[in-house]
């Protein structure tokens, strides 16, 4: 049976479209690192996702391959050698560019866990705060939220057990009503069995016909 292929396109859902990056993601590498232990090859693999976060893979220092890479490219005859060094150029511009922005994510991050604070700003610490502040708003709001629904769901199960332990009391007092008019009737009928009378006695008479 002959394995369905699959269309490849882009991925409406978001999630989806997470998850798949994630695992085609770690894939890639691990074909990059299996290529560069089976045949000693340097690799460089530098991947963006959608939210501008980087990934990155080298065998090696990224920045060394990349320097590599650049004296080893090619120039081709017919491209002007100005318009190879700019694309170059450009290329390595956006990366220093990207690698910067990342560098101020990643500060940036720090600074909400209240780390490399230093060299801020009175403005700067005000803006940290005011974020501080309305990350735990938010966070407080998302737990209330939770927490009433929690309420709700436990408070649920307490009115299905009241209810399971109510009909479980009709059952028992039916079934002791019913063992009740059963004995009863027993005593009842039992009343009603001739007395043996156990005083007469009986007169043997011997004698001639």
């Amino acid at each position: 049976m002959t394995r369905k292929k699959i269309e490849i396109k882009k991925i409406d859902n978001i999630s989806s479209r997470q998850v798949t990056f994630s695992k085609r993601r770690k894939g890639l590498f691990k074909k990059a690192q299996e290529l560069n232990t089976l045949c000693d090859a340097e690799i460089a693999l530098i991947v963006f996702s959608t939210t501008s976060k980087l990934f990155q893979y080298a065998t090696s220092s990224m920045q060394q391959l990349i320097e590599r890479r650049n004296q080893h490219s090619p120039i081709q005859k017919s491209d002007p050698p100005s318009a190879v060094l700019q694309v170059e150029s450009g290329a390595a511009s956006n990366y220093d560019m990207l690698r910067k922005k990342e560098e101020q994510k990643a500060r940036e991050l720090r600074q909400l866990n209240g780390e490399d604070l230093q060299g801020l700003t009175l403005n700067e610490l005000n803006k940290l705060e005011e974020q501080l502040i309305k990350g735990l708003s938010n966070a407080s709001k998302v737990k209330d939220e939770l927490f009433t629904q929690e309420i709700y769901t436990l408070k649920r199960k307490g009115a299905v057990l009241t209810e399971e332990n109510h009909k479980l009391k009709q059952i028992s007092s039916s079934f002791a009503n019913e063992q009740r008019s059963s004995f009863k009737s027993i005593v009842c009928n039992s009343s009603y069995l001739p007395e043996e009378d156990h005083g007469r006695d009986t007169n043997l008479k011997l004698g001639l016909p």
